[in-house]
């Protein structure tokens, strides 16, 4: 099921039922008198959080929704039942804006619940304009249109550690190794496309795209995922081995040094502050440990990236043990937080 965090829907509430001419007929009384009842009212249009990432996929084929009609008055002054409320669930981390009035809902717990248009009122039938002076009124009215608009749903993803890192990192391979999420895993950049997640001890790992220089500015795949980044709790950044030159640490603290300075401007550039992506907690992994032999390397570069960050890691994939202790080591570190 293809990922999809936006898009636009139009939405109406339900329309009220009708107040409906209905005359009293009784056999003793000749001059029965007016006993239209009034229409119903429309259900209104909620918008409902619930714990379920893909669930905008479902919405692919159809966006437009109503809520039910309310129904038309009866027979012996009896009231038109109300129309049936539309609860519109979405995932948590969803914005919601009116594109006409531009009001705006932000859905930030499972279960929490937005009234965003009311239905219309019912009717009035003819027994509504009885009065002294006219005792047989003809006359009723329909009911109301419910409230209606074209909304924009844009999704930021709630996770409690986001991977990121340049393209071809290892995100994907360490998700699908920590997790079952099965994201793709391709040998060139860009292999992921929509963010992918999977449940850690309980946590949920999210797997954003690779970021590259100029993504603030809408390279690559731009802004489009690091507004993802902005709603999670802790980052873990992936630097891979393959950008090693000879021995020197200085490419990979390149590679590190492009994401993090895509991180600040995009921060600068929202004015998010202590608020912003670069501010969150951080840890490093340095991956694909395969391409290196030499263990006093290995050492060398750690040492040089505890210069920048005191939680470091290095992981290779194919070692149980390695992937084992890195797990414990992260579930500690959340656990702690309080995450």
């Amino acid at each position: 099921m293809a990922f999809i965090d936006e898009m636009k829907i139009y939405a109406e509430a339900g329309r009220g039922g009708d107040g409906v001419v209905r005359w009293r007929q009784e056999k003793f009384v000749p001059k029965g008198g007016p006993s239209g009842g009034d229409g119903g009212r429309g259900g209104d249009f909620y918008i409902m959080a619930v714990r379920d990432v893909h669930i905008l996929s479902k919405y692919k084929a159809k966006k437009s929704f109503t809520a039910s009609r309310g129904e038309d008055g009866g027979n012996k002054s009896l009231h038109g039942k109300n129309g049936e409320d539309f609860n519109l669930e979405l995932p948590v981390g969803s914005i919601v804006t009116n594109l006409g009035t531009d009001e705006t809902w932000q859905l930030s717990e499972p279960g929490q619940k937005f009234l965003i248009l009311r239905g219309g009122y019912g009717g009035f039938g003819n027994e509504h304009f009885k009065s002294s002076t006219n005792t047989t009124p003809k006359e009723s009215r329909e009911g109301q249109e419910g409230e209606r608009g074209d909304f924009k749903i844009e999704l930021e993803l709630f996770a409690d550690i986001g991977l990121i890192g340049l393209p071809n990192a290892g995100k994907s391979s360490l998700l699908n190794t920590l997790t079952n999420a099965e994201a793709k895993v391709g040998d060139y950049a860009f292999t992921t496309l929509d963010p992918n997640l999977g449940d850690f001890y309980g946590y949920i790992i999210a797997d954003i795209p690779g970021i590259i220089e100029g993504a603030s500015e809408g390279k690559g795949l731009g802004v489009k995922f690091l507004r993802h980044i902005k709603r999670t709790k802790m980052l873990a950044h992936l630097v891979s081995f393959e950008n090693l030159k000879s021995t020197s640490a200085a490419g990979m603290i390149k590679a590190y040094k492009e994401v993090r300075r895509e991180l600040e401007r995009y921060d600068k550039k929202l004015n998010l502050g202590d608020e912003g992506l670069s501010s969150k907690e951080e840890i490093i992994i340095l991956t694909k440990t395969d391409v290196v032999e030499d263990s006093k390397i290995l050492d060398k570069i750690v040492k040089e990236f505890k210069k920048v960050c005191k939680k470091v890691f290095v992981l290779s994939l194919f070692d149980d043990k390695m992937i084992k202790k890195f797990s414990d080591d992260v579930a500690k570190i959340l656990k702690k937080n309080g995450k």
